[in-house]
C-alpha cells in the first residue's frame, strides 16, 4: 500500500526547463499541486486513515504530512516509508481534502499552504536540528594560536563558546545570536572536524490539551480514619470537608474535586493533600480542562417571534429546499433591520432538528460577540467560536470540540469555513458583500466561493445575506445561478416590544412612524428606512463654514445629544491628520520604506507630555517618527497638518460639545483581545454619547439609541483608481446609514460630500440598490470588469526598482507570447504598471492584471517565475 502525502515544507520548488532567461530569478518556479508518495510499513497499515497527520522523511529531514489518498501502486520507482502517526484522529475530513484540492487549483495556491490553513497550526508536531558539542571541542578551544591550522577561527570560537555556555541549541535558537556572521557554512566545517554534532529531534505540538490536578475520594472517610489523624489537624480538616461534600444532596460518588478548590475550601497547602494520598486515603489524578472562550457569560433563552409576510415567503422557499437541497445557494437581499438574522436562526433550528449542523460566518471579529448573543440565546451550549483573537489553546479546544461532534453551530470570520463539522447542512454568510471575506495572504481564497464549493461537496444549503449584495452575487442571482429572496421592509418588532420601547425611552406617542403590516399581522410593526440628507461641502465652504462638520450636522448633533440619544460619526481614516506638509517648499513627509505619507497621531492622553508623545505613523509598515519642528528639506518652520482622521474628529467633537462622552472605534484602539466587545458594550449601555469609527461601525450593529448617523466625508474611497470604488462607497454609505433608526425613536442620516450628484451617493441617499446595480453593471459590462469577466492580478516585489520593472516587462512578454500560442484573444493584459502604492516596507511593487472569461487558462501548466504572487478574483486592484 502507498499513501499520497502533502508535506509541510517550503521545498516544494523545482527547477524547470523553460524559455526563461536562466540567469534570472525566472528560471525557478513553484509546483502548486505537488504531493509525494510514501509506502506504508506493515505495522502502520491498520492505523492509517485519510486526513491523518503523519511523520515522513523528506530530503534529510523529518517533516509532518497529511495523507490525501491511498493506492496500490506508486508513480515513482522508489519510495520511502511513513515513519509514524502523529495523531490517530484525522485533521481533515474527506470532503475537506476535496475542497483543499479545489482551492489550490482555483486560486493557484500551493497545496501545502492550503492544507495547513484548514486546522490550528499549533497541533502539528515540529522537528528541530539540535547542535551538540563533541569531546574534541574541549581540546580545540584550549589550543594556542601557534598551534597550527587546527586552531579555531574567530567565527568557530564564537560558536564553540556559545554552545559551551548555553548547552545544546537548535539552529533557530542560534540564529539571533549569530545573525551578524555567516555562521552556517562555518558550522558545517566544524561538523566535518568533529567538534560539533547536528542531530534532528522531534518536538511535541505547540499546543496541547490543558489539564488540572484533581483529587478522587474513592471511599467515604470513616470515624477510624478521622481518629488516626488526631495529631494531623490539617489532614483531618481535608477529610472532614470531603466527607461533608459527599453528604450533600445530589453529590456524585466517587467524589472528584480539583486540587486547587480543595486546598482553598479546606484552607491547606497541596503538600497536606499529597500526604493523604501517600496514606492511600485519596488519589491524585489529572483531568482535561476546556479553555472556553464563552466562559462566564450568561445567555437568556429567547422565543422565536412570528414571521412577517415577507419573512414567511422567504422561509417557505428555504424550508422547501432543506429536504432536497444539493448545494443550493440563496441570496437574501434584505434592507438593514429587515429580519435576516431571524431567517438564519429559524433555518438553523430546522437543520439541527433534522440532525444537521451549521456554520455562520461574519465579516469582522467585531461582529462576533453580537452574533454569539443572538445565536446562543436560541441554541444554548451548542456553539463553538473560531477566530484569530482566541488564544492558541482556546482555538485548539474549540476545534477539537467541533471535530468530535460536540458543537453543532460554529460562528466566526472567514477561517471558520474550515470547521470540520461531520454533518454540515447549512452555511450562512452574513453581510456577504464584505471584502474581508477575501483572504489577502496566501492562500488567497474568498470565503463566499469556498462556501459555495463546500456546499456542492456536502449537499449543504447556503444563505448569503446582505442589504447591499456584492455585484457578483446579485449578477449570479439575476442569471439564475443563485435563488434571489428579498425582505424590503425594516421590522420594528411586535406591539408588545413597541410598548416596552415606549416605556424604556419615555416616549408618549410615535405611532405616526410605526406602521402595521396589514391583515393577519396586526401585532407586527415596521418603519420606513431613515431619511438621508446629502450636504454639499462645496456650498459649506462658499458660505464660510470651514469646519469639518456642516451646519446641518452640527444642528442635528446638538438636538440628538440634548434629547439624550446617541450619535455615530463615520470616517474611513484613522489618526488626527492624513499628511504633514511644508507650506513653503511643498515637501510631504513620507515613510522611508513605503511610498505613502505618514499619518499624524496624537499620543495616549494619560501619557502625553506636550508634542513629544505625538507621532507620525505609517499605516502599512508601522514606521514611527516624531513630529518635526521644521521641514527636513528647507528647514522652514511652517509645518502644516492636512486632512482629517478619527482622532481629529474626536477632538473637534469635544471642542463643540464638551459634555458629550465619546468613544473611538478603529484599529488603533482594538489591538487587545476583547477590545471590540468592550467598546460595543460600553456604547450599547449608554456610557458614551458619540461613537466615532471607521468601517467597523458600518457592519451589522443594532444600537436602539442611535438616532443620528453622520458621514463626515463620503469621498474617501470614491476617488481611488479601483473599479470597485463606486460599489464600495455605496455599500459603506448604505450600511452605515442602516445603523440609525433601529428603534421607535426613529433616526436621521447626514452624508457630507464634495460629489453630491455621484451615482453611488444619490442611490445610497434613497436606499435604492436596484438603481445603483443597473447603472453600475452597465459600466462593468462596457469595461469588461467583474462580474461580466474575471480578473487575475499578478504582483511582483523587489528591493530594486529597476529589477522590479524589468521582471514585470519580461513576464508581460512571456504572457503575450502565450496568448498568441494558445489562441486566446479574449484574454488581455492590463500593465505592467507600478501599483497604486509603489513601495511598501522597502519593496517596490509592479503588477499585471489578466482580464477575460477565464484568464487562469494562461497559468495552466505554466511555471510562474519565483517572486510573483497570484490573486485570482481580486477584490481590489490597488
Amino acid at each position: 500500500m502507498f499513501a499520497e502525502v502533502v508535506v509541510r515544507s517550503p521545498l516544494h520548488r523545482r527547477v524547470v526547463s523553460s524559455a526563461f532567461d536562466q540567469k534570472s530569478r525566472a528560471g525557478r518556479a513553484v509546483s502548486l499541486q505537488q504531493t509525494f508518495h510514501y509506502s506504508i510499513p506493515s505495522h502502520l497499515q491498520d492505523g492509517v486513515v485519510l486526513g491523518q497527520l503523519v511523520w515522513v522523511p523528506f530530503a534529510r529531514r523529518e517533516l509532518p504530512g497529511i495523507i490525501l489518498a491511498f493506492s496500490e501502486s506508486s508513480p515513482v520507482a522508489q519510495t520511502r516509508d511513513i515513519l509514524s502517526i502523529i495523531d490517530p484522529r484525522p485533521v481533515l475530513t474527506p470532503y475537506q481534502i476535496e475542497l483543499m484540492r479545489w482551492i489550490s487549483q482555483y486560486y493557484q495556491a500551493p497545496l501545502h499552504l492550503v492544507a495547513w490553513s484548514m486546522f490550528p497550526s499549533g497541533i502539528s508536531w515540529r522537528s528541530a536540528t539540535m547542535v551538540y558539542l563533541e569531546e574534541a571541542a574541549a581540546s580545540a578551544m584550549s589550543r594556542h594560536p601557534s598551534g597550527g591550522t587546527a586552531w579555531p577561527s574567530k567565527e568557530e570560537r564564537l560558536i564553540l563558546e556559545l554552545l559551551r555556555q548555553r548547552g545544546p541549541m537548535s539552529l533557530a535558537q542560534m540564529q539571533p545570536r549569530l545573525k551578524k556572521t555567516k555562521w552556517r557554512p562555518v558550522l558545517d566545517r566544524m561538523v566535518c572536524k568533529g567538534w560539533v554534532r547536528k542531530q534532528l529531534e522531534v518536538r511535541g505540538p505547540q499546543v496541547k490539551p490543558k489539564t488540572e490536578p484533581i483529587v478522587r475520594l474513592l471511599a467515604i472517610p470513616s470515624d477510624e480514619d478521622m481518629a488516626d489523624l488526631s495529631r494531623a489537624p490539617k489532614q483531618r480538616a481535608v477529610l472532614a470537608y470531603l466527607r461533608q461534600r459527599t453528604q450533600e444532596e445530589g453529590c456524585a460518588f466517587p467524589l472528584v474535586i480539583s486540587l486547587a478548590e480543595l486546598c482553598d475550601q479546606a484552607g491547606v497547602t497541596r503538600s497536606v493533600v499529597r500526604r493523604l494520598a501517600e496514606r492511600g486515603l485519596l488519589k491524585l489524578d489529572e483531568r482535561e480542562v476546556r479553555r472556553d472562550p464563552l466562559a462566564g457569560r450568561e445567555f437568556v433563552t429567547t422565543v422565536p417571534p412570528k414571521f412577517t409576510p415577507d419573512q414567511e415567503v422567504v422561509w417557505q422557499h428555504i424550508a422547501n429546499a432543506l429536504g432536497s437541497a444539493r448545494g443550493q445557494v440563496f441570496l437574501l437581499h434584505g434592507v438593514t433591520g429587515s429580519g435576516k438574522t431571524e431567517i438564519y436562526l429559524r433555518t438553523l433550528a430546522e437543520v439541527l432538528k433534522q440532525g444537521g449542523q451549521g456554520i455562520v460566518l461574519v465579516p469582522e471579529i467585531a461582529l462576533t460577540p453580537q452574533t454569539i448573543r443572538r445565536f446562543a440565546a436560541r441554541f444554548p451550549r451548542r456553539l463553538a467560536v473560531l477566530h484569530s483573537k482566541l488564544s492558541e489553546g482556546e482555538r485548539y479546544d474549540e476545534w477539537r470540540r467541533i471535530r468530535e461532534g460536540l458543537a453543532d453551530v460554529v460562528i466566526g470570520p472567514r477561517s471558520a469555513i474550515f470547521a470540520p463539522l461531520p454533518r454540515l447542512s447549512l452555511i450562512v454568510l452574513d453581510e456577504e458583500h464584505e471584502w474581508t471575506y477575501k483572504q489577502q495572504d496566501t492562500p488567497r481564497y474568498h470565503a463566499r466561493d469556498v462556501a459555495v464549493k463546500l456546499a456542492e461537496l456536502t449537499g449543504a444549503l447556503v444563505i448569503l445575506g446582505s442589504a447591499t449584495p456584492d455585484m457578483t452575487s446579485y449578477y449570479r442571482a439575476k442569471r439564475g445561478e443563485y435563488t434571489l429572496l428579498q425582505l424590503p421592509q425594516r421590522i420594528m418588532g411586535h406591539q408588545r416590544s413597541i410598548e416596552e420601547q415606549r416605556i424604556k425611552f419615555h416616549i408618549d406617542n410615535r405611532q405616526e412612524q410605526v406602521k402595521a403590516l396589514g391583515p393577519g399581522f396586526e401585532d407586527a410593526r415596521y418603519m420606513d428606512l431613515p431619511p438621508v440628507e446629502v450636504v454639499d461641502l462645496r456650498a459649506e465652504l462658499r458660505a464660510g463654514n470651514r469646519s469639518i462638520f456642516s451646519r446641518a450636522l452640527q444642528r442635528a448633533m446638538r438636538d440628538t445629544l440634548a434629547a439624550g440619544e446617541q450619535v455615530i460619526l463615520f470616517l474611513n481614516r484613522r489618526g488626527a491628520a492624513t499628511f504633514v506638509m511644508c507650506r513653503d517648499c511643498g515637501h510631504v513627509i513620507k515613510c522611508p520604506r513605503c511610498e505613502v505619507p505618514l499619518t499624524f497621531h496624537h499620543g495616549p492622553p494619560a501619557s502625553r507630555q506636550g508634542a513629544d508623545s505625538d507621532n507620525l505613523i505609517c499605516h502599512h509598515c508601522n514606521f514611527r517618527a516624531p513630529v518635526p519642528s521644521s521641514c527636513p528639506q528647507c528647514s522652514s518652520k511652517r509645518i502644516k497638518f492636512f486632512g482629517v482622521g478619527t482622532q481629529k474628529v474626536e477632538q473637534l467633537v469635544h471642542d463643540l460639545f464638551p459634555q458629550a462622552r465619546t468613544l473611538r472605534w478603529d484599529r488603533d484602539v482594538t489591538g487587545k483581545k476583547g477590545a471590540h466587545e468592550r467598546i460595543l458594550a460600553k456604547f450599547a449601555s449608554h456610557q458614551a454619547d458619540v461613537l466615532i469609527g471607521t468601517q467597523m461601525i458600518a457592519k451589522g450593529l443594532d444600537l436602539p439609541l442611535v438616532t443620528l448617523v453622520g458621514v463626515v466625508t463620503a469621498d474617501t474611497a470614491l476617488q481611488l483608481p479601483d473599479f470597485r470604488a463606486s460599489e464600495r462607497t455605496f455599500q459603506l454609505l448604505t450600511q452605515v446609514a442602516g445603523r440609525a433608526g433601529r428603534s421607535i425613536l426613529g433616526g436621521k442620516v447626514i452624508i457630507q460630500t464634495y460629489a453630491p450628484q455621484h451615482l453611488c451617493i444619490q442611490a445610497a441617499s434613497h436606499h435604492d440598490y436596484e438603481s445603483f446595480y443597473r447603472q453600475e453593471i452597465e459600466f462593468r459590462r462596457q469595461q469588461g470588469y467583474p462580474p461580466c469577466s474575471r480578473l487575475v492580478k499578478l504582483l511582483f516585489t523587489h528591493s530594486s526598482a529597476k529589477t522590479c520593472q524589468e521582471e514585470a516587462q519580461r513576464l508581460q512578454q512571456l504572457l503575450d507570447n502565450r496568448i498568441a500560442r494558445l489562441g486566446v484573444p479574449d484574454v488581455d493584459l492590463i500593465g505592467p504598471v507600478p501599483c497604486f502604492i509603489a513601495r511598501i516596507r522597502g519593496q517596490y511593487r509592479w503588477q499585471i492584471v489578466m482580464r477575460g472569461p477565464d484568464p487562469t487558462v494562461l497559468l495552466a501548466d505554466f511555471p510562474l517565475p519565483l517572486g510573483w504572487r497570484v490573486d485570482v478574483d481580486p477584490v481590489s486592484l490597488l
